[in-house]
C-alpha cells in the first residue's frame, strides 16, 4: 500500500513521460522526476500521508532515491 501511494503521488506530481520506467528501484534523480526541491515535495507528502517526521540528517538519497528507498524508510518511521 505504501508502494502504491508513493508511485501515484510521483506521477501524479512530477512529469513522468513514462510511468514503466518508474521501477521500484529506478534513481529519482537520475531519471530527472525529481530534482532538489522536489525532494522537498516528496517529504512534504511523505510526513502528511504517513503521520512522520522527516529531519534534516534523514534527506538523504540512501532514505529517497527510489520507491523501495522511500517504502523502506517510510517502513522504518512508523
Amino acid at each position: 500500500e505504501t508502494r502504491e501511494k508513493v508511485r501515484e503521488f510521483l506521477i501524479r506530481n512530477f512529469y513522468v513521460a513514462d510511468p514503466s520506467v518508474l521501477t521500484d528501484d529506478a534513481s529519482l534523480l537520475d531519471l530527472g522526476v525529481i530534482d532538489s526541491t522536489g525532494v522537498l515535495e516528496v517529504i512534504g507528502f511523505l510526513e502528511d500521508e504517513f503521520k512522520i517526521s522527516v529531519e534534516d540528517a534523514e534527506m538523504t538519497a540512501d532514505n529517497l532515491d527510489s520507491i523501495a528507498r522511500i517504502v523502506g524508510f517510510v517502513g522504518r518511521k512508523v
